[in-house]
């Protein structure tokens, strides 16, 4: 019960870290959260291409791998994965290949929240 406990911490400590630190840069920056998402999921990318971001997750679980960066080492390992059996063309598709579950989960949930919901301009 105690190990549960322990990676219940992990998962939140690191989540809630990513998830702080993307707050604190909203808030601080004049960078929209859309660009934010793009430099979280390039920094998990690039430690996944890297191998650094694997240390991360067999440590904190799903404190890393369910936030963007975790989907950016999935694009990265997918990626290098597919490079090795295929090649370049691997390459390409072989990260498209490793996420494809996770894209189209979120295109369908997001066609079903667009029936419930409508869309606001944001004001300055």
């Amino acid at each position: 019960m105690l190990e549960g406990l322990l990676m219940y911490a992990k998962v939140l400590l690191v989540g809630g870290l990513i998830c702080v630190i993307a707050q604190v840069i909203v808030i601080t920056t004049k960078i929209t959260p859309a660009r934010i998402l793009v430099i979280f999921l390039m920094i998990g990318a690039v430690l996944g291409g890297f191998g650094i971001y694997n240390y991360l997750v067999e440590w904190a679980g799903a404190g890393a791998t369910v936030p963007i960066t975790g989907f950016g080492n999935s694009l990265a390992r997918g990626a290098i994965a597919g490079a090795k059996t295929d090649g370049f063309f691997g390459a390409l598709g072989g990260g498209l290949a490793a996420t494809s579950a996770g894209i189209a989960v979120s295109i369908g949930f997001s066609y079903l929240v667009s029936f419930f919901t409508t869309s606001k301009t944001k004001k300055d």
